[in-house]
């Protein structure tokens, strides 16, 4: 059981890291030009999309941790 939750865990850390990544890539890209339908550049609904989707992966790993901790505690 312990193996299984320390991998969900590093997979969830990854998750993270590629949000991260993700969202930092389209901070760095912003183009104030490309407008999308509503006036808001296009690469600000990226960075909005990756920054839920951390947040979201963060808490998955939080709760893994939490859940790992209450296991290994009980054995």
């Amino acid at each position: 059981m312990t193996i299984l939750l320390v991998l969900l865990i590093i997979g969830a850390v990854g998750a993270v890291a590629f949000a991260l990544i993700r969202g930092l890539h389209a901070f760095a890209n912003l183009r104030p030009a490309e407008l999308d339908e509503t006036g808001l550049p296009k690469s600000l609904a990226v960075q909005n999309k990756m920054m839920f989707a951390r947040v979201k992966w963060q808490f998955i790993a939080v709760a893994l941790l939490a859940v790992l901790v209450i296991v290994a505690g009980s054995q």
